[in-house]
């Protein structure tokens, strides 16, 4: 119900974040699917829980490390949960259950958030980025140490200076980040409809929004998530626009890749640009190169082969 995030592990089996449904549903590799994690309840489970004793609160991103440690953003439960894919085990990694702000330089784990959204690994995988909606921030678990940072938004409600200080700057509704090769962060904002990005030095811009002209406002919709890919390109879910867009930071252009822009549910199989979409959310970028699509108010995923 609402498929939210997608995720593989290594042996290739997939994941899907089920918004409504308050689980993670599993699909093996001969296509079977089975409920993975989760049971519809408002309270956290206790500690030293299996995935299937897990509770979910409106869970919505999703993220698998290379050594098997699927990270969910258990939105409404103001956490991250952690379950080991080889023992089946799950642990809170970041926050108390309480909504709030506070704990920076310290465990994550006595840390408060305020509604979790998306999640993204750096391509070590010994941090994780946190997209903290209405802390108006963004925050990064060090997966070594168990502490956490911020290292964008002051809290403050606005649109941050091209050149500002990330952690300094106002932010408006973060609603997705995602790091590319190089170490640059983008952070998608969903009210805001932009396309920001915070460079090594900690310094932000705006490469998407208005005032930019017709080339570069991307005409965004309600952006709910992104993803970078293996040519550090930057695939945006423009959720109300009913489209997916991919965003070329070497020169700037932003091209539809999927979605003809009208909500519907027709399957065009050999062409993306002519299948319709209905509010698309999670994105979700294979190790093949596949685009994997939460097509949310279809209640499928679709794959993209070549995007």
């Amino acid at each position: 119900m609402e498929p939210f995030g997608v995720a593989f592990d290594k042996q290739d089996n997939w994941y899907i974040c089920e918004h409504a449904g308050q689980r993670i549903t599993k699909v093996d590799l001969r296509r079977n699917i089975s409920r993975f994690a989760g049971r519809e309840n408002t309270s956290p489970e206790p500690e030293g829980s299996t995935a299937a004793q897990v509770k979910f609160h409106d869970p919505h991103g999703l993220v698998i490390s290379k050594d098997q440690q699927m990270y969910i953003a258990d939105t409404l439960n103001h956490r991250v949960v952690k379950i080991d894919l080889k023992t089946g085990q799950s642990a809170t990694v970041a926050g108390s259950g309480q909504a709030g702000y506070s704990g920076d330089g310290g465990p994550a784990r006595n840390a408060t958030f305020n509604q979790l959204y998306a999640l993204d690994l750096n391509q070590a995988n010994d941090k994780l980025y946190i997209t903290d909606l209405r802390n108006r921030r963004i925050r990064v678990l060090d997966l070594k140490t168990g502490t956490v940072t911020t290292i964008a938004g002051n809290g403050q409600e606005g649109v941050p200076a091209d050149g500002a200080s990330a952690i300094n700057s106002p932010l408006l509704d973060p609603r997705a980040t995602a790091v590319d090769s190089k170490g640059n962060v983008y952070v998608l904002e969903r009210g805001g409809n932009a396309l920001r990005v915070l460079d090594r030095q900690g310094k932000i811009r705006t490469v998407i929004g208005a005032g930019f002209g017709a080339a570069r406002s991307g005409n965004l919709n309600g952006p709910k998530d992104l993803r970078v890919d293996r040519h550090d390109d930057v695939i945006i879910s423009d959720t109300e626009n009913h489209l997916i867009k991919k965003y070329r930071p070497k020169d700037g252009s932003i091209v539809v890749i999927a979605g003809t822009g009208e909500k519907g549910d027709r399957l065009v199989a050999d062409d993306p640009l002519r299948t319709q979409l209905n509010r698309p959310h999670g994105i979700f970028l294979h190790h093949s190169g596949a685009l994997y699509i939460s097509d949310s108010e279809n209640h499928r995923v679709l794959k993209l082969s070549s995007p």
